[in-house]
């Protein structure tokens, strides 16, 4: 029998074991978080998430945040100003090829929501009917491989060479419901479709994935090679309260606009957010739990990044994204 001194020990080491098991002992982690855009529906899982503890549960404070400028995101996160952030496949893709070490650990939209926009006044409805018509876009490179594959394979055979591409930066629904452009490349489907009917101008929309550009996913969130290696336990505490989130999101999203809202008290237009989140909500547990990948997809994406001459060299796909800590968060 134990003495009585051993015996409070015994329970003392007992109660040690039991608290780290229960996850007790973690340390509270700071993380930052850059996102890829001002808020919106895209990010109401991260807000769900916050809101329901589901970070607190993990031991996390997770600031996320806008960055001055997007665009940096996955070379912040790489460098480790940023621990994780939120991006877009072909960037990260393009950024590996660059050899910056930033790797996808779950997709946070399975589907492109890029796309072409006309006005329905216009009768616009397929890629070939653009030949001899001014398309806008926002002067992102991306974007005119993507409309060339589109326009050829609805039978455009010059492909971007038949259209005169104009560069209007972000004022893509202006630039389309006043004429000045017939069309729009780098409007969201879940944004400026809403935007313009809100005014009174509603939109065909031609999905990318639906005339030749292979699926993607439209946004990821992304970490360092660096974390992978020295922090996984922290990168699958925050996938696994950013899925409950997105999951949670997905199940109720009037809710989780209603929580969007709140937490940006007026940053955000309802009117665009709340009809917004029904065309997001589904795309984000397509196909699997919240957060899945597939090598098909980064692949495919990958070699049409090579064969239009974004990248100089083939891309090692699955070296890009782990599936780990979204089966972790199961």
């Amino acid at each position: 029998m134990l003495s009585g001194k051993r015996w409070i020990l015994a329970l003392a080491v007992a109660a040690l074991w039991l608290t780290a098991a229960c996850g007790g002992t973690e340390e509270t982690v700071k993380i930052k978080l850059a996102m890829d855009w001002y808020p919106n529906a895209n990010h109401a899982g991260l807000f769900v998430a916050q809101e329901k503890g589901y970070f607190a549960d993990e031991n996390l404070e997770v600031d996320f945040y806008t960055p001055v400028d997007p665009s940096t995101v996955n070379q912040t996160v790489a460098a480790g100003s940023d621990d994780f952030g939120i991006n877009y496949q072909p960037d990260l893709l393009m950024a590996r090829a660059q050899g910056v070490s930033v790797v996808s650990v779950a997709a946070l939209v399975q589907h492109p929501l890029n796309s072409v926009q006309t006005l329905k006044s216009s009768g616009i409805t397929r890629p070939s009917e653009l030949a001899g018509k001014k398309v806008g876009y926002p002067g992102i490179p991306l974007n005119e491989p993507l409309l060339d594959t589109m326009l050829k394979a609805d039978g455009v055979a010059g492909g971007l060479e038949e259209v005169e591409l104009v560069n209007v930066g972000f004022n893509l629904a202006e630039m389309l419901i006043n004429n000045t452009v017939d069309a729009c490349v780098g409007c969201y489907f879940s944004h400026e479709s809403f935007l313009m009917e809100n005014q009174g101008h509603p939109v065909n929309i031609m999905r990318m994935e639906e005339w030749g550009v292979p699926d993607f996913y439209e946004l990821v969130l992304v970490t360092s090679e660096k974390m992978l290696e020295e922090k996984p336990d922290v990168v699958q505490r925050l996938v696994r309260a950013l899925m409950k989130g997105y999951s949670d999101a997905a199940a109720d999203p009037s809710a989780a606009v209603d929580t969007l809202l709140a937490a940006t008290e007026g940053e955000v237009d309802e009117a665009i957010e709340r009809p917004g989140i029904l065309v997001i909500a589904p795309l984000w547990t397509e196909g699997g739990p919240a957060g899945w990948q597939t090598s098909e997809k980064w692949s495919n994406f990958a070699d049409w990044m090579y064969t239009n001459g974004l990248v100089e060299s083939p891309i090692d796909a699955n070296a890009a994204f782990t599936n780990e800590f979204v089966e972790g968060a199961q």
